[in-house]
């Protein structure tokens, strides 16, 4: 089994079929792990989960995207903000009514998974604090590991920033069009939520594999999501 993670999707399904393609991603025996937010921006959210729904051994972790479309999809009222903000190509690609699978699949999400001391989560963790002892607000939305993560790798500081061996975060995106790695912390959003490309990675050999820029993949369709 080979064990991949994959950054924020963003609603791109064919950016996500395309990384697994390129990978040679074995749907009944590989393992894939996706850091959250495969909800909202562009058209094919439910397309998407669709897809992910197809791999044997998936872990998914929540991001702050997927929590509002589960908010939704719970109490049937839509937030303005997230309608701003990439929810309005998620209404639509459920045709305005929520949809059980979609539902299940966000509500069995984790906040976090830890394999073998390497820890996946959406936005980030506070390095000073015990895990266990953090709540969903700063799993879901805190930036402040992957900022000191990018001045990190930005002065070429290799000093690890949490008790990991390895962290893997989404939610902040880089401006490389690829993975990066600061202090122990790779970034793995690369923008498929707007203009960049979605990025997956093989965890034992760091071998990346990138789909192509995703307003490409849909022309002529804009993608309304900010990162919030």
């Amino acid at each position: 089994m080979r064990t991949f993670v994959v950054g924020d999707i963003h609603g791109a399904c064919r950016a996500l079929v395309q990384c697994l393609s390129r990978a040679r991603f074995d749907y009944a025996n590989d393992q894939l792990i996706c850091l959250g937010d495969v909800c909202d921006g562009w058209p094919e959210t439910k397309d998407a989960i669709q897809e992910l729904l197809k791999i044997q051994h998936l872990i998914y972790v929540l991001g702050n995207h997927d929590q509002w479309t589960l908010d939704w999809m719970k109490s049937g009222y839509a937030e303005k903000a997230w309608l701003m903000q990439g929810g309005e190509a998620t209404v639509r690609s459920f045709h305005g009514e929520p949809d059980l699978q979609a539902l299940e699949f966000l509500d069995d999400a984790k906040l976090y998974h830890i394999l073998n001391n390497t820890l996946f989560v959406h936005a980030g963790i506070n390095p000073r604090e015990p895990i266990e002892e953090q709540g969903a607000d700063t799993f879901l939305w805190d930036r402040a590991l992957a900022q000191e993560a990018l001045m990190n790798y930005f002065g070429g500081n290799y000093t690890p920033l949490t008790r990991f061996d390895e962290v893997y975060v989404g939610h902040t995106p880089t401006p490389f069009g690829k993975p990066v790695l600061g202090g122990g912390v790779w970034l793995m959003d690369t923008g498929a939520g707007w203009s960049g490309v979605l990025s997956m990675m093989d965890i034992e050999t760091k071998e990346i594999f990138i789909s192509d820029p995703v307003p490409s993949l849909y022309p002529g369709i804009e993608a309304r999501q900010r990162k919030a």
